[in-house]
């Protein structure tokens, strides 16, 4: 990178770095405390909750302001240049740019995410983990990382049809089938689009539903999207 795209960066991460600063003073009003409250019980400390939700969304807000350091030279994209399309997938179906720079952003904020829990969290947490889970039958089972990564090298991705990857999973306990909360990271481009779960089609043993409710319905838990704007809890 060079030299300004550097500093835009430190920028970034100093920014995210004050936000986090600002957990202890605003554990009062944490989210997670409100919405979940087993997480106080888990972590036994209203402070150390609202740490960890003024963290992840430094993650985010990192994330999001590097992403647009490294491709938009420190700017937000336009509508326009959101919803250009850069190319189609196996499918033929367009791949934009807001799809493509939402993927990127994503990969920040994980790696960001997996430092903070490895160091906030006590219980056990997964990232990426891809679920099957069958609503008639109240059944889910977890997908191996090379069992997802076979099927689709060989193109087999209707065996994949009905299943969920949350971003992060944080478990109450050994119980990896099960959530204490399921944290999402959203980042809508253009940035005044408000972050939304997005809802499942006709074909989709899901339909009618959205992300959110169905991480709840198969994981237990709360499940809450983040954003480099807000934090918002599914209904």
């Amino acid at each position: 990178m060079d030299t300004h795209t550097v500093g835009n960066v430190r920028h970034a991460t100093a920014l995210a770095q004050g936000i986090a600063a600002q957990g202890a003073t605003r554990a009062g009003a944490s989210i997670l405390v409100q919405y979940a409250p087993v997480l106080l019980a888990l972590m036994q400390d209203h402070n150390a909750a609202g740490e960890l939700e003024e963290r992840l969304k430094a993650c985010a807000v990192q994330a999001d302001a590097r992403g647009n350091a490294l491709f938009f030279n420190n700017r937000a994209p336009t509508r326009a240049e959101c919803l250009q399309e850069l190319d189609q997938d196996e499918c033929g179906r367009p791949i934009t740019r807001a799809m493509r720079l939402g993927q990127q952003k994503h990969v920040l904020a994980l790696e960001c995410a997996r430092e903070v829990l490895e160091e906030l969290w006590p219980a056990p947490f997964s990232i990426e983990q891809r679920h099957r889970f069958y609503p008639n039958a109240g059944f889910v089972e977890t997908v191996s990382t090379e069992k997802e990564a076979s099927i689709i090298a060989q193109g087999c991705t209707e065996q994949l049809w009905g299943s969920i990857k949350p971003d992060i999973v944080l478990h109450a306990d050994r119980n990896l089938l099960k959530a204490a909360l399921t944290p999402d990271f959203k980042f809508p481009c253009p940035e005044s689009n408000q972050p939304r779960w997005a809802p499942y089609g006709a074909s989709s043993p899901h339909s009618g539903k959205n992300q959110g409710e169905v991480y709840k319905e198969a994981l237990g838990g709360q499940a809450m999207m983040i954003s480099p704007r807000e934090i918002v809890v599914q209904p």
